[in-house]
């Protein structure tokens, strides 16, 4: 075969894969399925390493990406003008054809504006040779633009090449503006956002839809389920549909009581909607369909003459709230006793008998009894740490609050008129004096003679304004304790303090406020020493926390028994180690000291601000400064934080200020921890989705400070030096502050600025 028919065919093969492209796009019946199906055929026809395929944003005066090759970029946008290569052709409307767009020189006999964006290679690591790009017309209308980068074989795309451009763009034109036409004369959906914003295609819906239809599931479960969308594209779809907001459950969702009141669960159950909340007089009310007309005249009715909020969420999300707000095991079946609505269904709102209220409560007044114990088993299962019982003033509702990982929610409001049986009830759990309304008071609750849930909870009763009583209770679950190396501690700090607690005598305190965790880490220091030769006592208030070969002992404050008495009595009972809940008084800190010196290693907990405030605070408590130089091993302060929620953290590149206040806080340098300012330096901000109830934290961890008993330092106590000094000491043996460390765990993208700034100033 001679070479002029060896081209002739070449050319006939080339002619034949081009009417197969276009003969494809002109069958294919959406967009999406044009650009799915057909960019490996385009590639391989121009013999192109890659494709982007650009449809116009008329407002915005840009083209963006709607298909394109490579993984490294998740959209491209470009403004039409002759910047940029792609904008240049959609702008011109006129193809564009490059050999090297690194030749600035190329470029400008093309355009003297034309630049080549080396960013995005720099981004990417691909390499940009050669660049053709066709304009996508219908009828001198532009609707986009067809790119192709490098030549597979090296040497420029071919003249054949830009006449097959300029014919796919014109096919990809007709294409373009029948199917959208094809889309608009089409029945709106409740899901076409999903399609017009490329989740799922045309085909993909009209499957969805009749998959629904001949399974009888909703259409938002076999989307979620069968074409794996996500519930955030769903709820944007369902709320872009109606023009309402979006309200997905959560399982820590609080319970609108009073709204749920003389409502029927068949009848939320049939009718698709619930009440969720009230904000300022005005009811939300959630429901499957927004516009059924129907039953939006019912609510209003029922809810009359409050204002009402109209918002939509998927059908088995209502079913998860009513059997959330409901306490039931699925809907429709009401085994379940305590349910709040049930509960606040039994209580009238009229005004309270001052006559029976002075008589006080009885274990038997059943209502409250129910109430008390929801509430704190609810607390339980949603991992709270405190329960507050807050009656307002004149005739307000009484508010109940949980506080989760440091933060209160509201869980309940209740009657006014209940205000006093609920606290009396609480004081009846607790054994304290109901009569007695003028003084606080403090008790425990051992919960397992109420309900099988084996929790205790501190209670402590505060009167406030308005002749009522305030309820705190802390519920202290017994568990196994925290590995040392799971409590955050940075390397340096975790080597220093097992140092300490390893010492065969001395003291070590661990400081910071209530709630801090202290003692957890405590008994985390105690789990690393606890051996079969080593013997161990505990006096704690109360004992949260159990581990086996420890001795620990409940003291009894009432009955005299306290912290000092039971360490005196630990001395008599041969200990190695001696852990004591709380050094209160400075008996309990000298008897401390004194154990310390006599061959014991002391472990203790402290509420102060810092760890060189401790030092100060001991010598101010009347410590003898030469023996308490002595026996000091370290100090350890610690924060809880919250941390971000690592499903929904936002990745972000901070601007320059914002770098500038982290490093003047740090009140160093960070770049000498490994965190200097460039490209590559990211932090991470709260966003908030359905699994940390929109609050863009999850969990808690700690940051810490340790301060050492170095020679130099116990110079300084011995001589009764400022804190100021000691704090300068501290930091020059090598203590990190706790703001150092929060700000550390920034840039380490655990949390963000805020939290720190919430739990320390320096």
């Amino acid at each position: 075969m001679s070479s002029k028919e060896k081209f002739l065919e070449a050319q006939l093969e080339y002619q034949k894969r081009l009417n197969t492209i276009t003969t494809k796009i002109h069958a294919a019946n959406d967009t999406n399925e044009i650009l799915l199906n057909l960019q490996n055929d385009i590639l391989s026809l121009f013999d192109a390493e890659r494709i982007t395929i650009y449809a116009v944003d008329a407002k915005n005066r840009e083209i963006f990406s709607m298909l394109k090759t490579g993984e490294e970029i998740k959209e491209i946008r470009v403004p039409i003008n002759k910047d940029s290569i792609s904008g240049c052709c959609a702008a011109t409307c006129k193809l564009i054809e490059i050999e090297n767009a690194y030749d600035d020189r190329e470029l400008e006999k093309l355009s003297p504006q034309l630049k080549f964006n080396k960013s995005w290679d720099q981004k990417t690591g691909f390499r940009t040779q050669q660049v053709l790009a066709a304009p996508i017309l219908y009828n001198r209308y532009l609707l986009g633009v067809i790119q192709l980068i490098n030549k597979a074989g090296g040497g420029r795309f071919t003249q054949n090449d830009q006449i097959s451009a300029l014919e796919i763009g014109k096919v990809l034109g007709a294409a373009f503006f029948k199917n959208k036409k094809v889309e608009e004369r089409r029945k709106s959906t409740k899901f076409d956002f999903l399609v017009d914003n490329n989740v799922i295609s045309t085909n993909d819906l009209a499957s969805a839809m009749a998959s629904a239809r001949s399974s009888k599931r909703d259409m938002a479960d076999v989307l979620m389920k069968d074409f794996r969308v996500s519930k955030d594209d769903v709820g944007k779809a369902l709320s872009h549909f109606y023009s309402v907001r979006f309200i997905p459950f959560q399982d820590k969702m609080v319970i609108p009581g009073q709204l749920l009141k003389g409502l029927k669960v068949n009848y939320l159950v049939s009718s698709s909607f619930v009440p969720v909340a009230e904000e300022d007089n005005r009811v939300i009310i959630t429901m499957a369909d927004p516009d059924d007309l129907m039953a939006r005249d019912i609510i209003k009715k029922t809810f009359k003459p409050r204002e009402i909020e109209f918002c939509v969420s998927m059908k088995a999300d209502i079913s998860s709230m009513i059997e959330h707000f409901f306490n039931i095991g699925s809907v429709g079946d009401l085994k379940t006793l305590g349910s709040i609505e049930e509960i606040l269904g039994q209580m009238e709102t009229e005004e309270e008998n001052l006559e029976d209220e002075i008589k006080g409560m009885s274990e038997d007044d059943n209502v409250i009894v129910q109430l008390a114990n929801k509430m704190i088993i609810d607390a339980s299962n949603r991992g709270a740490s405190d329960i507050h019982i807050e009656p307002r003033q004149g005739k307000g509702d009484i508010i109940i609050r949980f506080r989760i990982d440091g933060a209160c929610q509201v869980y309940q409001r209740v009657p006014n008129t209940y205000k006093r049986a609920i606290v009396s009830r609480i004081k009846i759990m607790s054994d304290l004096d109901i009569s007695e309304r003028r003084l606080p008071q403090d008790g425990k609750i051992r919960f397992g003679k109420f309900a099988p849930l084996d929790i205790e909870l501190r209670v402590a009763t505060i009167p406030t304004a308005g002749q009522v009583e305030d309820v705190v209770m802390r519920l202290l679950a017994a568990g196994e304790p925290i590995k040392l190396e799971k409590m955050g501690m940075n390397s340096r700090n975790n080597d220093v303090f097992l140092e300490m607690i390893s010492q065969p005598y001395g003291i070590v305190l661990v400081v910071g406020p209530t709630g801090s965790g202290k003692t957890t880490t405590l008994h985390a220091a105690l789990a690393q020493i606890n051996r079969p030769e080593t013997k161990i006592w505990t006096a704690e208030d109360p004992v949260e926390i159990t581990q086996d070969g420890l001795r620990q002992v409940q003291v009894q404050p009432k009955i005299g028994f306290d912290f000092a008495k039971a360490m005196r009595s630990f001395l008599r009972a041969d200990p190695d180690v001696i852990m004591v809940g709380e050094m209160r008084d400075a008996e309990t800190m000298s008897t401390g000291i004194e154990a310390s010196l006599t061959g014991h290693l002391v472990l203790s907990t402290l509420h102060t601000n810092s760890a060189p405030e401790t030092v100060t605070r001991l010598l101010d408590m009347g410590m003898d400064p030469f023996n308490f130089a002595d026996a000091l091993l370290g100090v350890l302060a610690q924060r809880l934080i919250r941390t971000l929620c690592k499903k929904c953290k936002e990745k972000y590149h901070p601007s320059r200020d914002e770098f500038e206040t982290l490093q003047r806080n740090y009140n160093g340098d960070l770049e000498s921890i490994g965190f200097p300012y460039n490209d590559d330096f990211f932090l991470y901000k709260a966003k908030g989705c359905p699994d940390c109830g929109n609050t863009g934290y999850a969990g808690r961890t700690g940051i810490h400070e340790i301060l050492t008993g170095t020679d130099d330092l116990k110079s300084l106590i011995q001589m009764k030096a400022q804190m100021v000094e000691i704090r300068k000491q501290a930091i020059k043996d090598g203590m990190t502050t706790l703001m150092q460390d929060g700000i550390r765990k920034v840039c380490m993208g655990l949390t963000d600025f805020i939290q720190v700034r919430k739990v320390c100033m320096k």
